[in-house]
This record gives C-alpha cells, sequence and structure tokens, in this order.
C-alpha cells in the first residue's frame, strides 16, 4: 500500500525519526528548563511561576537552536523571521499551558513545596509538549514537498524509432555528358 508521500511504513519510520529527533531536543529543554528552574528556586525569593516562566523562556531560546539545526534541518528555510514569529508565538501558548498547570497546583491546590513545584512542572512540560510538536512540524518547521522521482523507463511509453530511409539497391543513373 503506497500513498502519495511514500509507503506507509516509509511515513511511520519517517514519524519515529521526527519524534526521536523532537524527543532528544526536547529532553535537553527539559534537564534545561528544571535546572534553571531549580536554580532559581533555590537560590532567590522569586515565587514559584516566575522563577518557571524565566526558566521556560530559556529552555525555549535552546530549544529553538536544536530544532533548527538538528531536528528540521532538512525542511524549508526560507522565511526565517515568520519562522522566528510562528516559534515565538506557539512556544509562549506552550509556556501558558505549561506554566498554567503550575499555577493551578500551586495557587489553586497550594501545592508548593520542591517536589510538588518539580512534579507539576514536569507534567506542565509534558502537556506542553503534545501542543509544541503539533504546532512547530505543522506550522513552523513545514516539510519541504517531496521530490517527484523519475518515472521508470517504461518500453511502451517510449516513442517509436524513427523510420530509416531505405537503401537503395539499385546503382544510380550515370550522368549525361555535358554539351559544351
Amino acid at each position: 500500500m503506497t500513498t502519495q508521500g511514500g509507503s506507509v511504513l516509509e511515513r511511520v519510520r519517517g514519524l519515529m525519526r521526527e519524534v526521536a529527533k523532537f524527543g532528544a531536543v526536547g529532553g535537553l529543554g527539559v534537564l534545561v528548563n528544571l535546572g534553571v528552574f531549580n536554580l532559581i528556586r533555590h537560590t532567590t525569593d522569586l515565587q514559584v511561576v516566575r522563577a518557571s516562566v524565566i526558566a521556560t523562556v530559556v529552555a525555549i531560546t535552546t530549544n529553538y537552536l536544536g530544532f533548527r539545526y538538528f531536528a528540521y534541518r532538512d525542511r524549508a528555510q526560507s522565511g526565517r523571521t515568520r519562522e522566528m514569529a510562528l516559534f515565538a508565538g506557539f512556544s509562549a501558548i506552550g509556556l501558558v499551558i505549561e506554566n498554567g498547570v503550575l499555577y493551578t497546583a500551586t495557587y489553586g491546590f497550594g501545592w508548593d513545596g520542591p517536589l510538588a513545584s518539580n512534579v507539576f512542572k514536569f507534567i506542565g512540560i509534558g502537556t506542553a509538549t503534545v501542543f509544541r510538536f503539533w504546532s512547530y512540524r505543522t506550522w513552523v518547521f513545514k516539510a519541504l514537498p517531496p521530490v517527484a522521482e523519475p518515472a521508470a523507463a517504461d518500453p511502451a511509453a517510449e516513442p517509436a524509432p524513427l523510420p530509416r530511409p531505405e537503401r537503395r539497391t539499385e546503382p544510380l543513373p550515370e550522368p549525361e555528358p555535358a554539351n559544351n
């Protein structure tokens, strides 16, 4: 079974490679996000959600570089200003999702201890990641159109050879003598 972009198996393999690359960049982003969050939480008096927003912005910056130059390096690279604007917009929505979970846990339920903050920060990151994956691959790092493969040589589709001129088997007539 084949589809416009290749066989179903090829498309699934391509998606799995994309998810793996997205996960590698995202995994680094999670480490940066949680590391900066905990560093700010333990060295400053900033409130939980403010520290989280700062950490998320640092991680977003790291992730853009990883997505553009690793995960989606084979995607269209024209319109860098548009790409960065879309990335920033969708990242901001992800930031609201991620920190909305932490905000709800902290201020809605009063769960603001170090362990609870990290657990809900991680849950927020996971929730926002689903949105980010969809939006980045759909709108920001658009796939290039598939390259058309040259058609296989089909003998029936080839033009018929031109007919060869007939070969004369009789000798040419002798020229008549010229009258001077």
